[in-house]
């Protein structure tokens, strides 16, 4: 009797094992959004995943094509219906926490993403002390392309500009992009950022371009547009009789073909003694929250693979996507990218996008236009300075009253 107590004992605990590991899985549906371009090899991860988790090898994965761009108002509209794991912008963040589409970090992975990232995109999926995203890319941004039999020193934007006039060739910037602009602002020790509250209304604002800093900046893109090499622009691929051009990742295989052997890549030049500046940009991986612990932990669990080290690499050899892992920007095939190394030299001395009024970048656009126009050409430093009060006074109007 004692023998059968103990083998039935036995039995409870095995089956209560059992139950405790089934509990672990998750064998229900989860819904993915990436960009169009990566929704193949997303599969192809997904499946590898679930290879190695076999607690997770009956969950159902619907992954649909949904641009970074997108996704976030996507989110917002509709959180319900919205994907359970989902690929977004950095500037997007702060819209997703204010309209709660996007749950916190499991916090050990948390500790595993500020390890081995790279800080810009660690920085860039933080609000405060809390991390709400898994970083995915640290590629979105722009640097030098240059033609290496043009320009003997991509170090200074007036040796560029000067060896581009000497050889009748174009040097090419959109100046009158709040993009690119900030180029020239922040490179010159300005800042313009605006905080929003968990509504995600703008309510604050920290501006410093009506500054002499801002001034200098100012008047740096004055001196580039007064250069006869210079034209307003940053798709390679429309440019004629180029010599240099602030451009990005997505144009490195047209940049590429336009310069051949004479293709070259830096970081942006120095300008007026500072080093210029500008907006870095990161993709990452938000998961939306759950009710179901389980279905919870399977997101995060799959967040964490397709944003890990491997998974990185993979995207980069399958479509090019610059890796924010610390270990996979190590790799031969990445160091060897002239367009990735470029960048990661420059998003050194960018700030992450954050949330910017849509107003904002029709301002921007309207002082750029100016610029371009010569309607400064002649304006003293006292006069700038009251341009730029104006574009300050201006952006403090669009904050939430």
């Amino acid at each position: 009797m004692k023998k059968l107590f103990s083998l039935m004992l036995a039995c409870i605990m095995l089956l209560s094992l059992c139950s405790f590991a089934m509990a672990d899985g998750y064998s229900g549906e989860l819904k993915i959004w990436v960009a169009e371009a990566v929704v193949d090899f997303t599969q192809q991860q997904v499946e590898a995943f679930k290879a190695l988790h076999p607690e997770y090898a009956d969950m159902t994965v619907v992954i649909q094509p949904v641009g970074e761009g997108d996704a976030a108002t996507n989110m917002i509209t509709d959180v319900e219906a919205g994907a359970d794991l989902f690929a977004f912008a950095q500037d997007q963040l702060s819209r997703l926490v204010a309209a709660g589409a996007v749950e916190e970090v499991e916090p050990s992975n948390a500790e595993v993403v500020k390890a081995e990232n790279d800080p810009g995109s660690v920085g860039a999926v933080m609000m405060g002390d809390t991390m709400y995203a898994y970083p995915m890319t640290s590629d979105n941004g722009y640097f030098l392309y240059y033609d290496k039999s043009v320009v003997t020193d991509p170090s200074t934007l007036e040796q560029i500009l000067a060896d581009c006039e000497a050889a009748g060739k174009s040097f090419y910037m959109e100046i009158n992009s709040g993009w690119y602009q900030t180029a020239f602002f922040f490179g010159a020790g300005c800042e313009l950022t605006f905080d929003s509250n968990d509504e995600g209304q703008l309510i604050g604002m920290n501006a410093s371009y009506a500054s002499e800093e801002g001034v200098k900046a100012l008047k740096a893109m004055i001196d580039l547009h007064k250069s006869p090499a210079f034209v307003n622009g940053s798709s390679i691929s429309n440019a004629t009789n180029i010599g240099a051009i602030v451009d990005g990742t997505w144009d490195a295989t047209a940049a590429k073909e336009v310069f051949g052997d004479n293709y070259a890549t830096a970081k942006l030049p120095t300008v007026a003694g500072f080093q210029m500046g500008g907006f870095g940009g990161f993709k990452m991986l938000g998961v939306k929250p759950q009710t179901d612990d389980d279905k919870l932990a399977a997101c995060d669990a799959l967040a964490a693979y397709l944003t890990s080290e491997e998974v990185q690499l993979a995207r980069y050899n399958a479509v090019g996507w610059g890796p924010s892992n610390l270990n996979a920007q190590k790799n031969e095939a990445v160091q060897a990218d002239e367009a990735l190394s470029a960048l990661a030299e420059q998003l050194a001395f960018c700030a992450p996008q954050g949330q910017y009024p849509n107003d904002y970048w029709s301002l921007a656009t309207a002082l750029g236009d100016d610029v371009i126009g010569g309607k400064l050409d002649d304006a003293d430093d006292a006069a700038l300075l009251e341009v730029l009060k104006g574009f300050e006074a201006t952006c403090e109007g669009y904050l939430s009253k």
